[in-house]
């Protein structure tokens, strides 16, 4: 019940404070990779607002039902890579397992995996907030994916 208050808070801020008139290139956000051990997996692109409009979609372990989790070792570091410029200015992880959410700091875009086995789902949120207007967002993206601790 906790992520779908979080998700929805989230849309109606930014439906809110709407979008400035800098347009992002693109029809809908850039793709988000996970690196994990020089391997690489994308992303899958939820609920987002951009150029073309607003997209709302299910939280995600919903968004990723039947799709195998990415497997990883305890402690394993985790790399965001997008290929875009401008790059978003704000970020947030969100951990969700066993029905538990919790935030995850991100440095570097990176982050460690957790060291308790079991099946960890991450919403990664970013921002391209504008620099000159305050509570202005020039797009945001929400995308999901799925770890599984060994």
């Amino acid at each position: 019940m906790t992520k779908y208050l979080f998700i929805s808070l989230t849309l109606m801020i930014f439906a809110l404070v709407g979008c400035s008139k800098e347009e992002m290139s693109g029809e809908r956000p850039p793709m988000v990779n996970v690196n994990i051990s020089d391997e690489t997996y994308e992303a899958k692109l939820g609920t987002y607002c951009w150029k073309s409009g607003c997209v709302d979609t299910v939280g995600p372990v919903e968004l990723l039902e039947g799709k195998e989790p990415i497997k990883v070792k305890p402690g394993a570091t985790i790399t965001f890579v997008m290929d875009y410029e401008p790059k978003p200015n704000e970020f947030y992880l969100l951990q969700i397992n066993e029905g538990n959410e919790n935030e995850i700091l991100i440095e570097d875009d990176s982050f460690s995996a957790p060291t308790n086995k079991g099946v960890y789902y991450y919403s990664y949120g970013v921002w391209w907030l504008d620099d000159q207007e305050k509570n202005v967002s020039n797009g945001d993206a929400f995308y999901s994916f799925s770890l599984e601790v060994e």
